[in-house]
């Protein structure tokens, strides 16, 4: 037997990263996880996400246990994709990313804040997740473990495209039934999206971005300002 392909999908919040996890979910060779570690993440901080309750119940919050029994554990199919937040990889130890593929998913601050501060008020720099991806992403070259960064703006401008030299990054064969899903919520949604989804449940491929026209409200500038140069740092070394 071919030994399972691993491939964890590293993004922040407010970005296509479930119409990601869609779009796995439909190859005939694929099963997927969402966000594994979400538990976890909310058991180390104490943070009051919506539905935090649900979540805790619904998955293991001991990361350990999760990276071991989950993430690097049995699967009956060739792939096993796992949506994942970059910030969620909070108090654990990385080198078993040594034994997965690692896809860095980003995307415009300034549209990322502007969706997540209508989900949770006064949004942080660690909340969106874009300085974890850019140290995610010093780690992981830094020990040359396999690392793939994709923007999603090019993603939503042209799928096909995208997704063909994502899979061929991956050692994978593109499938064209990647490109489209049924709308609606989904059996691999996690019990969070209800508070999250609602967009992504209405779609049935990928879209372009409506992207808000609206400045930055002015408490959240600086924080743009902060995560612009990170963002700046991986767009420049996206998959085009």
């Amino acid at each position: 037997m071919q030994p399972v392909k691993r491939i964890n999908l590293w993004s922040g919040p407010r970005n296509i990263s479930t119409a990601m996890m869609y779009s796995f979910a439909q190859r005939n060779d694929t099963v997927v996880i969402d966000e594994p570690l979400y538990a976890h993440f909310l058991n180390e901080t104490g943070l009051n996400h919506p539905g935090r309750e649900e979540v805790l119940a619904s998955q293991e919050q001991d990361g350990r246990k999760v990276i071991s029994n989950v993430m690097l554990g049995n699967c009956d199919h060739p792939i096993l994709f796992f949506k994942q937040m970059t910030h969620h990889l909070l108090n654990l130890e990385l080198d078993f990313l040594s034994e997965t593929f690692n896809i860095l998913l980003i995307r415009d601050p300034k549209q990322v804040l502007i969706s997540y501060a209508k989900v949770i008020t006064q949004p942080s720099l660690n909340d969106i997740g874009i300085r974890q991806s850019y140290e995610l992403d010093q780690f992981l070259s830094g020990r040359n473990y396999h690392r793939l960064i994709i923007d999603a703006s090019d993603v939503v401008r042209n799928p096909g495209k995208m997704l063909t030299a994502m899979c061929e990054n991956l050692g994978i064969g593109f499938q064209p039934s990647m490109l489209q899903w049924k709308a609606g919520a989904r059996p691999e949604d996690g019990v969070w999206a209800k508070y999250w989804y609602k967009n992504v449940h209405q779609s049935t491929g990928f879209t372009p971005f409506e992207e808000a026209a609206q400045e930055l409200p002015p408490d959240l500038q600086e924080i743009y300002e902060q995560a612009k140069p990170y963002y700046d740092f991986l767009s420049e070394r996206s998959l085009k």
